[in-house]
């Protein structure tokens, strides 16, 4: 299918940022793929908000139910080398630490009104909420992100915490 060659690459991104593991993401992006291939006749012409509806509920349901299939063990895993597909520094990766901090329906409106550049409607369509939802969410996510103890320092963040209330 010519839409999945296409855009494949920009969704794997986009389920990355939403999980924060790259094989999730795949995991997530095949199973929302398979999903849209069933519906594709309701689809329309300009599937895109629909594929992100799939991908970013897919997401949100996964996180209720199998967040707890990975088990603990007694040695941590190997580490994994810095990650340069997408060539991440050490801000870059700051950044993405604090993003996984929110929670995800927090995390799903930021990814895709400024990773993806969807306008506002666009991003309550796909999540089936209101502009205003999306637009309280995005501060609250934003203002978690200003205080994040690990992107301002800790006296900063205080002061700043002490402000908002």
């Amino acid at each position: 299918m010519a839409y999945v060659e296409a855009r494949s690459p920009r969704l794997l991104r986009t389920a990355y940022l939403l999980c924060r593991d790259w094989a999730q993401a795949e995991d997530l992006l095949q199973t929302t793929l398979v999903r849209v291939w069933r519906a594709w006749g309701r689809v329309g012409e300009h599937p895109d908000a629909y594929v992100s509806r799939v991908l970013v509920n897919t997401h949100l349901s996964w996180r209720s139910r199998f967040w707890r299939r990975e088990l603990p063990t007694e040695a941590p895993p190997e580490t994994v080398a810095p990650d340069d597909e997408i060539g991440m520094t050490d801000e870059r990766a700051v950044l993405w630490a604090a993003l996984g901090r929110l929670p995800p329906r927090q995390r799903a409106v930021l990814v895709l009104r400024f990773f993806e550049d969807l306008p506002e409607s666009s991003v309550a369509e796909i999540l089936n909420c209101s502009i205003g939802t999306v637009k309280s969410q995005s501060s609250k996510a934003l203002a978690k992100l200003r205080i994040d103890p690990e992107i301002m320092p800790p006296t900063v963040a205080s002061r700043v915490e002490g402000e908002l209330r």
